[in-house]
């Protein structure tokens, strides 16, 4: 408990600092950051180097279901980094946008065109690019949008707060035009097989701090986040070989479709398709908390999904069974 505190009370001056324009709050000491940079350099050596473009997945998902109704088609769009993009895998049907695309269309049974616009690479600050792609079009603007984004912000060392302003803005752009937003939270760095001591450690602590950050960030913009860190970090760490890819970096087709099971949930939820109701159970330690609370909880364990309820409160939900 005193660590989800601590890690609350630093997301909240996060997300705050944000909130004015995103200044340079740091979380690591000169030494420390020192250290850091030297592992990061030793690192990216072993891991990270895939040069492979991600497959296209854009089209129409769930075809078959528009023969049996008039309903228009859902639009799916999908922002943020390598991982949003599917960087690992060769198949278009396996990354997480293509398998969130599928399991959309089962669920509303309607077809759904889906649409990526993330970049490997891409820190926060591209996000403001990807959302004028999206919406450059006002006939096609989506019903709702997935954010996967945060690792090369720690890597690259963009301040946090900066971070968060990007991605808050970027939320904000897209419920402005009446797009539902779902953003899958900052990874969980620390699980990266080669990356050793002290890295391991700081980069799990920047990543989860970061990925509390954009929890408040995102809910207070009117999105929802769904926390992937946590959820991921055990299955990596105890079947490596399987969930990450080739680059040991990147996910497999089976890490991916680990994080797709995790957010779809969320993402019928957001368009009122997902069977459980908004109220809390108790009984799964879900519950009304303040937002910071909800975001620092939900950091610590995967699959956690945070919701705006009435300021300054969030609704903490387990969806994931």
């Amino acid at each position: 408990m005193p660590m989800t505190m601590s890690r609350a009370r630093v997301a909240r001056r996060i997300a705050t600092a944000a909130a004015v324009g995103g200044g340079g709050v740091g979380l690591l000491g000169v030494a420390a950051a020192g250290v850091l940079l030297t592992e990061v350099r030793l690192a990216r050596r072993t891991v990270g180097n895939s040069s492979d473009a991600p497959p296209c997945a854009d089209g129409r998902y769930g075809a078959a279901f528009g023969h049996r109704t008039d309903r228009p088609p859902l639009r799916l769009g999908f922002l943020g980094d390598s991982t949003a993009a599917g960087q690992g895998v060769h198949r278009a049907h396996q990354t997480p946008g293509a398998l969130l695309a599928s399991g959309l269309a089962a669920l509303a049974e309607l077809p759904v065109d889906f649409r990526n616009v993330a970049l490997p690479g891409a820190r926060s600050d591209d996000l403001e690019r990807q959302v004028a792609l999206l919406l450059a079009d006002g006939d096609t603007v989506p019903d709702v949008c997935v954010i996967m984004i945060g690792a090369n912000d720690v890597t690259r060392r963009m301040p946090p707060a900066r971070s968060v302003h990007h991605l808050s803005e970027a939320v904000g752009a897209l419920r402005a035009a009446g797009c539902e937003v779902v953003v899958g939270t900052c990874p969980d760095l620390g699980t990266i097989e080669p990356v050793y001591q002290p890295l391991r450690w700081v980069a799990r602590r920047l990543s989860r701090q970061l990925a509390a950050a954009q929890t408040i960030g995102v809910v207070e913009s009117g999105g929802r986040t769904v926390s992937l860190g946590a959820l991921l970090g055990p299955e990596f760490e105890a079947r490596p070989r399987e969930l990450f890819g080739p680059d040991n970096y990147h996910p497999s087709a089976e890490g991916y479709a680990t994080a797709a099971m995790a957010l779809l949930p969320t993402l019928g939820a957001a368009l009122g398709l997902w069977p459980e109701d908004e109220r809390p159970e108790p009984a799964r330690h879900e519950g009304i908390l303040p937002v910071e609370q909800a975001a620092a909880e939900a950091a610590a364990e995967g699959g956690t999904e945070v919701a705006a309820t009435r300021t300054p409160w969030a609704l903490l939900k387990h969806r994931r069974r």
